[in-house]
């Protein structure tokens, strides 16, 4: 039976890397697979999911409008649908990808953040830490050597930002990852 999958971490884990190492394997199989990164993340060109290692590659794009299952339950050669960037997907869309998995019997792995800079959940990974049937953590550290678990914004002279927008997208010199006691002693 099929699941939804939720991967997640703070900032800079290794996700996107591991999403398009599961691709890979599928696809070295000869099982098709299909990947979708947030419209709103464009760090690397539109539809681009890409890796601090390097690895990139093109993928299908959502924003609040997509509807998965109106893409995807009458795929029938699909093996697998890997999704980046999942904090950014709306609770219905996150129901729609437990559907999939449940009811169509379509895996449906997720990878995102957890939090925001200030500690809040994302929509989208609060629903997939309640619907997701398989939970883990990929796990990063602090500067301190810590565990890391929140995520920092930092403006461009490298001071932590601790009001604005939830999401401001400026590649990965504008978000840190850092352990809880770094986070509330502001450390940065």
């Amino acid at each position: 039976m099929a699941k939804l999958y939720f991967r997640y971490s703070a900032m800079n884990a290794g996700k996107s890397t591991t999403l398009l190492q599961i691709a890979y394997n599928y696809e070295e199989q000869g099982q098709r697979v299909m990947l979708f990164t947030a419209a709103i993340d464009d760090r690397s060109g539109a539809g681009c999911i890409a890796s601090r290692l390097g690895l990139q590659r093109q993928a299908s794009v959502f924003d609040d409008r997509t509807d998965f299952l109106e893409l995807l339950a009458s795929e029938t050669s699909l093996a697998c649908v890997l999704i980046d960037e999942s904090q950014f997907l709306s609770t219905r869309q996150v129901r729609q990808l437990h559907q999939l998995a449940n009811v169509h019997n379509l895996p449906v792995i997720c990878f995102g953040i957890r939090s925001d800079f200030q500690g809040k959940a994302f929509p989208g990974s609060a629903e997939l830490l309640t619907l997701a049937e398989d939970i883990e953590e990929i796990k990063t550290i602090c500067g301190c050597g810590r565990k890391a678990t929140m995520n920092i914004r930092i403006d461009e002279y490298g001071q932590r930002v601790h009001a604005g927008a939830q999401v401001v997208i400026g590649g990965n010199n504008r978000y840190q990852q850092v352990c809880a006691r770094c986070f509330y002693q502001g450390e940065a």
